[in-house]
Protein backbone atom coordinates (compact mmCIF):
# COMPACT_ATOMS: atom_id res chain seq x y z
CA UNK A 1 0.00 0.00 0.00
CA UNK A 2 1.42 3.25 -0.93
CA UNK A 3 1.11 6.39 1.08
CA UNK A 4 -1.87 7.62 -1.56
CA UNK A 5 -3.44 4.45 -1.34
CA UNK A 6 -4.58 5.30 2.04
CA UNK A 7 -8.41 5.34 2.77
CA UNK A 8 -10.40 7.68 4.83
CA UNK A 9 -12.62 6.65 7.83
CA UNK A 10 -15.21 9.13 5.78
CA UNK A 11 -14.99 7.13 2.73
CA UNK A 12 -14.58 3.72 4.20
CA UNK A 13 -17.66 4.14 6.43
CA UNK A 14 -20.13 5.49 3.56
CA UNK A 15 -18.79 1.48 1.70
CA UNK A 16 -20.04 -0.06 5.01
CA UNK A 17 -23.26 1.73 4.79
CA UNK A 18 -24.10 0.20 2.03
CA UNK A 19 -22.15 -3.12 2.33
CA UNK A 20 -24.42 -3.31 5.23
CA UNK A 21 -27.59 -2.73 3.51
CA UNK A 22 -26.82 -5.23 0.48
CA UNK A 23 -26.48 -7.55 3.58
CA UNK A 24 -28.95 -6.62 5.46
CA UNK A 25 -27.14 -5.82 8.21
CA UNK A 26 -26.80 -2.76 10.38
CA UNK A 27 -24.01 0.25 10.15
CA UNK A 28 -25.47 1.80 12.91
CA UNK A 29 -23.15 2.18 15.66
CA UNK A 30 -20.05 0.65 13.80
CA UNK A 31 -16.45 1.27 15.97
CA UNK A 32 -13.60 1.11 13.86
CA UNK A 33 -10.74 -0.71 15.23
CA UNK A 34 -7.97 -0.48 12.22
CA UNK A 35 -7.98 1.57 8.92
CA UNK A 36 -4.47 0.74 7.12
CA UNK A 37 -4.34 -2.20 4.21
CA UNK A 38 -8.18 -3.15 5.43
CA UNK A 39 -10.88 -1.15 7.08
CA UNK A 40 -12.05 -3.17 9.63
CA UNK A 41 -15.20 -1.87 11.47
CA UNK A 42 -16.94 -3.74 14.55
CA UNK A 43 -20.94 -3.82 13.97
CA UNK A 44 -23.34 -3.07 16.82
CA UNK A 45 -24.03 -6.93 16.43
CA UNK A 46 -21.17 -9.62 17.21
CA UNK A 47 -19.88 -8.74 13.43
CA UNK A 48 -16.48 -7.55 12.36
CA UNK A 49 -16.40 -5.71 8.05
CA UNK A 50 -13.18 -5.67 6.41
CA UNK A 51 -12.93 -3.30 3.72
CA UNK A 52 -10.13 -3.67 1.17
CA UNK A 53 -8.71 -1.09 -0.47
CA UNK A 54 -10.71 -0.41 -4.17
CA UNK A 55 -9.17 -2.95 -6.65
CA UNK A 56 -9.82 -4.26 -10.15
CA UNK A 57 -9.07 -7.64 -8.97
CA UNK A 58 -11.19 -9.08 -6.11
CA UNK A 59 -9.30 -12.66 -6.17
CA UNK A 60 -7.63 -12.32 -2.73
CA UNK A 61 -10.98 -11.63 -1.28
CA UNK A 62 -12.53 -14.27 -3.03
CA UNK A 63 -9.60 -16.75 -1.97
CA UNK A 64 -9.92 -14.93 1.40
CA UNK A 65 -13.75 -16.43 1.78
CA UNK A 66 -12.82 -19.64 0.18
CA UNK A 67 -10.20 -20.43 2.53
CA UNK A 68 -12.59 -18.93 5.24
CA UNK A 69 -15.33 -21.94 4.09
CA UNK A 70 -12.49 -24.79 3.75
CA UNK A 71 -11.15 -24.06 7.31
CA UNK A 72 -14.65 -24.19 8.79
CA UNK A 73 -15.53 -27.60 6.94
CA UNK A 74 -12.47 -29.18 7.79
CA UNK A 75 -13.13 -28.20 11.43
CA UNK A 76 -9.97 -25.83 12.17
CA UNK A 77 -10.47 -23.19 15.15
CA UNK A 78 -10.13 -19.69 12.83
CA UNK A 79 -12.32 -16.67 12.17
CA UNK A 80 -15.75 -17.88 10.38
CA UNK A 81 -17.07 -16.01 7.28
CA UNK A 82 -20.55 -15.00 7.11
CA UNK A 83 -22.97 -17.30 5.67
CA UNK A 84 -23.73 -15.51 2.20
CA UNK A 85 -22.11 -14.96 -0.58
CA UNK A 86 -19.22 -12.92 -0.68
CA UNK A 87 -17.06 -10.91 -1.35
CA UNK A 88 -19.50 -7.80 -1.92
CA UNK A 89 -18.47 -5.20 -4.20
CA UNK A 90 -19.52 -1.62 -3.41
CA UNK A 91 -17.97 1.00 -5.64
CA UNK A 92 -14.90 -0.93 -6.33
CA UNK A 93 -13.92 -2.07 -2.22
CA UNK A 94 -14.36 -5.79 -1.52
CA UNK A 95 -16.29 -6.22 1.57
CA UNK A 96 -15.90 -9.50 3.54
CA UNK A 97 -18.22 -10.23 7.21
CA UNK A 98 -16.93 -12.02 9.92
CA UNK A 99 -18.36 -13.37 13.29
CA UNK A 100 -16.38 -11.59 16.05
CA UNK A 101 -14.26 -13.15 18.24
CA UNK A 102 -16.54 -12.90 21.54
CA UNK A 103 -13.03 -12.25 23.44
CA UNK A 104 -11.11 -10.11 20.59
CA UNK A 105 -8.94 -8.76 23.17
CA UNK A 106 -7.27 -11.72 24.65
CA UNK A 107 -4.32 -13.74 23.31
CA UNK A 108 -3.71 -17.76 22.87
CA UNK A 109 -1.16 -19.10 25.07
CA UNK A 110 1.82 -20.42 23.41
CA UNK A 111 1.00 -23.95 23.63
CA UNK A 112 -2.32 -22.92 22.11
CA UNK A 113 -0.42 -21.34 19.27
CA UNK A 114 2.30 -23.86 18.82
CA UNK A 115 -0.83 -26.42 18.20
CA UNK A 116 -3.09 -24.55 15.65
CA UNK A 117 -0.03 -24.25 13.81
CA UNK A 118 1.20 -27.60 13.79
CA UNK A 119 -2.13 -28.56 12.91
CA UNK A 120 -2.48 -26.05 9.86
CA UNK A 121 1.07 -27.84 8.85
CA UNK A 122 -0.59 -31.16 8.21
CA UNK A 123 -3.87 -30.03 6.31
CA UNK A 124 -3.96 -30.16 2.39
CA UNK A 125 -5.10 -27.53 1.14
CA UNK A 126 -8.30 -28.35 -2.25
CA UNK A 127 -6.38 -27.42 -5.05
CA UNK A 128 -9.92 -25.11 -5.87
CA UNK A 129 -8.60 -22.83 -3.50
CA UNK A 130 -5.29 -22.41 -5.62
CA UNK A 131 -2.96 -20.44 -3.32
CA UNK A 132 -0.14 -18.27 -4.47
CA UNK A 133 3.19 -19.57 -3.92
CA UNK A 134 4.33 -17.60 -0.97
CA UNK A 135 6.39 -14.39 -2.19
CA UNK A 136 8.18 -12.71 0.90
CA UNK A 137 9.36 -9.48 -1.25
CA UNK A 138 6.20 -8.78 -3.24
CA UNK A 139 5.87 -5.66 -1.72
CA UNK A 140 9.08 -4.77 -0.46
CA UNK A 141 10.33 -2.96 -3.22
CA UNK A 142 7.08 -0.20 -3.45
CA UNK A 143 7.26 -0.25 -0.13
CA UNK A 144 10.51 1.30 0.03
CA UNK A 145 9.77 3.18 -3.17
CA UNK A 146 6.51 4.80 -1.88
CA UNK A 147 7.89 5.78 1.54
CA UNK A 148 7.89 9.72 2.15
CA UNK A 149 9.04 9.43 5.79
CA UNK A 150 12.49 7.47 4.61
CA UNK A 151 15.86 9.42 3.82
CA UNK A 152 17.06 9.28 0.41
CA UNK A 153 20.06 7.78 2.16
CA UNK A 154 18.14 5.12 4.11
CA UNK A 155 16.02 4.44 0.87
CA UNK A 156 18.84 3.82 -1.61
CA UNK A 157 20.75 1.51 1.75
CA UNK A 158 17.38 -0.39 1.98
CA UNK A 159 17.42 -1.30 -1.96
CA UNK A 160 20.40 -2.17 -1.91
CA UNK A 161 19.79 -3.96 1.52
CA UNK A 162 16.79 -6.01 -0.08
CA UNK A 163 18.53 -7.30 -3.18
CA UNK A 164 20.94 -9.07 -0.92
CA UNK A 165 18.33 -10.75 1.09
CA UNK A 166 16.80 -11.77 -2.34
CA UNK A 167 19.68 -12.95 -3.09
CA UNK A 168 20.07 -15.03 0.08
CA UNK A 169 16.90 -16.01 0.40
CA UNK A 170 17.04 -17.68 -2.81
CA UNK A 171 19.87 -19.97 -1.95
CA UNK A 172 17.83 -20.75 1.25
CA UNK A 173 17.86 -25.04 1.90
CA UNK A 174 14.72 -25.90 3.52
CA UNK A 175 14.45 -28.84 6.04
CA UNK A 176 10.42 -29.01 6.52
CA UNK A 177 8.38 -30.40 3.55
CA UNK A 178 6.60 -27.17 1.78
CA UNK A 179 2.92 -26.84 1.74
CA UNK A 180 -0.37 -24.28 3.14
CA UNK A 181 1.03 -21.73 5.37
CA UNK A 182 -1.19 -18.98 7.10
CA UNK A 183 1.60 -16.66 5.90
CA UNK A 184 1.74 -14.60 9.12
CA UNK A 185 1.66 -16.75 11.98
CA UNK A 186 2.54 -15.76 15.80
CA UNK A 187 0.41 -15.03 18.81
CA UNK A 188 -0.70 -11.75 17.90
CA UNK A 189 -2.69 -13.28 15.36
CA UNK A 190 -4.33 -16.52 17.54
CA UNK A 191 -7.08 -15.07 19.76
CA UNK A 192 -9.07 -16.68 22.74
CA UNK A 193 -12.45 -17.43 23.00
CA UNK A 194 -15.10 -16.94 25.82
CA UNK A 195 -14.36 -20.48 26.61
CA UNK A 196 -10.23 -20.45 26.04
CA UNK A 197 -10.37 -22.06 22.69
CA UNK A 198 -7.95 -20.62 20.53
CA UNK A 199 -9.19 -18.91 17.22
CA UNK A 200 -6.76 -18.03 14.24
CA UNK A 201 -7.25 -14.62 12.59
CA UNK A 202 -5.78 -12.92 9.99
CA UNK A 203 -5.98 -15.57 6.78
CA UNK A 204 -5.48 -13.39 4.21
CA UNK A 205 -1.57 -14.33 3.47
CA UNK A 206 -2.46 -18.26 3.58
CA UNK A 207 -0.44 -19.57 0.65
CA UNK A 208 1.82 -22.27 -0.45
CA UNK A 209 5.29 -22.22 0.75
CA UNK A 210 8.06 -23.48 3.38
CA UNK A 211 6.89 -24.27 7.01
CA UNK A 212 9.72 -22.43 8.40
CA UNK A 213 7.97 -18.87 7.14
CA UNK A 214 5.25 -19.94 9.95
CA UNK A 215 8.23 -20.59 12.33
CA UNK A 216 10.47 -17.46 12.06
CA UNK A 217 8.36 -15.00 13.64
CA UNK A 218 8.25 -16.65 17.30
CA UNK A 219 11.53 -17.76 16.76
CA UNK A 220 12.99 -13.93 16.64
CA UNK A 221 9.96 -12.64 19.00
CA UNK A 222 12.06 -15.03 21.79
CA UNK A 223 15.68 -14.84 20.46
CA UNK A 224 15.89 -11.79 18.84
CA UNK A 225 13.23 -8.98 20.02
CA UNK A 226 12.48 -10.61 23.64
CA UNK A 227 9.04 -10.76 23.44
CA UNK A 228 8.56 -14.49 24.57
CA UNK A 229 10.00 -16.36 27.50
CA UNK A 230 12.38 -19.30 27.30
CA UNK A 231 10.16 -21.57 28.79
CA UNK A 232 7.30 -20.27 26.54
CA UNK A 233 9.57 -20.88 23.55
CA UNK A 234 10.75 -24.34 24.90
CA UNK A 235 7.05 -25.22 25.21
CA UNK A 236 6.77 -23.77 21.08
CA UNK A 237 9.13 -25.85 19.88
CA UNK A 238 8.31 -29.22 21.85
CA UNK A 239 4.79 -29.30 20.96
CA UNK A 240 5.49 -27.89 16.87
CA UNK A 241 8.34 -30.87 17.23
CA UNK A 242 10.86 -28.12 15.51
CA UNK A 243 13.50 -26.10 16.57
CA UNK A 244 13.90 -23.00 13.81
CA UNK A 245 16.75 -21.68 15.70
CA UNK A 246 18.99 -24.91 15.38
CA UNK A 247 18.38 -24.43 11.78
CA UNK A 248 21.22 -23.20 9.38
CA UNK A 249 19.03 -21.13 7.61
CA UNK A 250 17.39 -19.45 10.71
CA UNK A 251 20.17 -16.07 10.91
CA UNK A 252 19.09 -15.40 6.95
CA UNK A 253 15.56 -16.01 7.19
CA UNK A 254 15.42 -14.02 10.18
CA UNK A 255 17.07 -11.06 8.40
CA UNK A 256 14.32 -11.11 5.69
CA UNK A 257 11.20 -11.40 7.94
CA UNK A 258 12.86 -8.39 10.17
CA UNK A 259 13.68 -6.40 6.88
CA UNK A 260 9.83 -7.05 5.63
CA UNK A 261 8.55 -5.74 8.93
CA UNK A 262 10.82 -2.57 8.43
CA UNK A 263 9.23 -1.66 5.21
CA UNK A 264 5.64 -2.33 6.50
CA UNK A 265 6.29 0.00 9.32
CA UNK A 266 8.41 2.41 7.72
CA UNK A 267 4.54 3.26 5.48
CA UNK A 268 2.86 3.88 8.68
CA UNK A 269 5.64 6.58 10.17
CA UNK A 270 4.44 9.65 9.23
CA UNK A 271 0.92 8.60 11.00
CA UNK A 272 2.29 9.98 14.08
CA UNK A 273 5.05 10.55 16.36
CA UNK A 274 5.00 7.20 17.94
CA UNK A 275 5.38 5.22 14.57
CA UNK A 276 7.88 7.57 13.41
CA UNK A 277 10.18 7.41 16.53
CA UNK A 278 9.77 3.21 16.01
CA UNK A 279 10.57 3.23 12.51
CA UNK A 280 13.50 5.59 13.10
CA UNK A 281 14.78 3.38 15.38
CA UNK A 282 14.00 -0.36 13.39
CA UNK A 283 15.83 1.28 10.72
CA UNK A 284 19.00 2.42 12.84
CA UNK A 285 19.21 -1.49 14.39
CA UNK A 286 19.04 -3.19 10.58
CA UNK A 287 21.81 -0.35 9.58
CA UNK A 288 23.86 -0.46 12.77
CA UNK A 289 23.45 -4.43 13.38
CA UNK A 290 21.98 -2.67 17.42
CA UNK A 291 19.87 -4.96 19.22
CA UNK A 292 15.94 -4.95 18.47
CA UNK A 293 15.46 -6.10 22.18
CA UNK A 294 14.14 -2.06 22.53
CA UNK A 295 11.66 -2.63 19.35
CA UNK A 296 8.19 -2.58 20.66
CA UNK A 297 5.17 -4.30 19.10
CA UNK A 298 2.86 -2.69 16.35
Amino acid sequence: MTTSDAMSEAETLATLKQACEAARLSADGARLLRLGSNAVYRLAEPVVARIARPEADNTPARRLIGVARWLESAGYPAVRSLAFEQPLIVAGHAVTFWEAVPDSDRYATIDQVAEVIARLHKMTAPGELELPLLAPFSNAGQRIAASRWLTEDDRVWMTSELARLQAAYAGLDFELPQGVIHGDANIGNVLQDDYGNPVVIDLDDFTTGPREWDLILTAIYYDRFGWHTDEEYETFTRIYGYDLLQWPGYPVLAEVREFIMVTWIILKADESERTSVEARKRVTALRTGRSRKDWDPF
